[in-house]
């Protein structure tokens, strides 16, 4: 029993390894850190919704203030509205864009920046894709999952923290990784096309700057939460309580 818990440790921390782009063989999470790591990911705040939901902001995000694309706006927009982030601080991954929107938790804009994710479209993590070899990763596995994350700040299998997305398929949102100079991260992240940010095996990598002055502050201490549009599927396949907030109608229809 002993062995077989060491055993989904060590192929758990191989893959993250290879999220951060690190050598997978060289760095270990010890079984008290992947427990600790655990529990808090559990002890997590719930969707706004039910019997002790917060009362809903009366706020937009301030979308006249600053620039996005339309769906992250709206997105935006119904996380307050609805009350969703239950007051914490929040970001919206746009996939599509290659891009990410962080907001305080009373709301405020707090900043953007371009990302590198998942090499592969897609809105579904593999089943059991945290525990699996990198040989057994075919680029076709390697893409940033869809949904409603609750994350918190952990460290990863260096000394750098990260912001542990998803803990169970290995997903965090980090500072880029360069090691590879062959992979031209910091080349990809800085690309206008969208296209040049697919590089990675479904981490978010933001860069350094972004995750000290923005990443960092916002969850130090606390949880927050991630949204992560989704390329494929409809909104309402991944978030079912959205509602677009430019149509009132369709707030009702949400809780239907």
């Amino acid at each position: 029993m002993v062995m077989g818990r060491w055993y989904n440790v060590l192929a758990t921390s191989i893959a993250k390894a290879v999220c951060l782009g690190m050598l997978a063989a060289s760095f270990f999470l010890s079984p008290a850190y992947a427990q600790d790591v655990s529990a808090a990911i559990n002890d997590i705040v719930p969707a706004a919704t039910g019997a002790g939901a917060s009362a809903p902001a009366a706020q937009h995000a301030g979308l006249a203030s600053w620039i996005a694309p339309g769906a992250v706006k709206k997105m935006a927009g119904w996380v307050l509205e609805s009350g969703d982030n239950r007051g914490l601080a929040f970001m919206v991954v746009d996939k599509s864009e290659a891009k990410v929107f962080a907001f305080g938790k009373s709301g405020e804009f707090l900043g953007t920046a371009g990302v590198l994710i998942g090499l592969a479209h897609g809105d579904d993590s593999v089943p059991g894709i945290g525990t699996m070899r990198l040989a057994q990763i075919t680029p076709d596995m390697r893409t940033t999952p869809a949904g409603r994350f609750v994350a918190i700040l952990g460290h990863d299998l260096g000394k750098l923290n990260v912001l542990w997305v998803d803990y169970p398929t290995a997903i965090s949102l980090h500072r880029v990784i360069n090691t590879n100079k062959a992979e031209r991260r910091l080349e990809r992240i800085a690309s206008k096309a969208p296209a040049d940010h697919r590089i990675s095996y479904g981490c978010i990598n933001v860069p350094v700057q972004f995750f000290d002055s923005v990443v960092d502050p916002a969850f130090q201490g606390t949880q927050g939460i991630v949204y992560i549009l989704p390329e494929v599927k409809e909104m309402r396949a991944v978030f079912p309580s959205y509602y677009d907030i430019d149509d009132p109608g369709k707030a009702q229809a949400a809780l239907n």
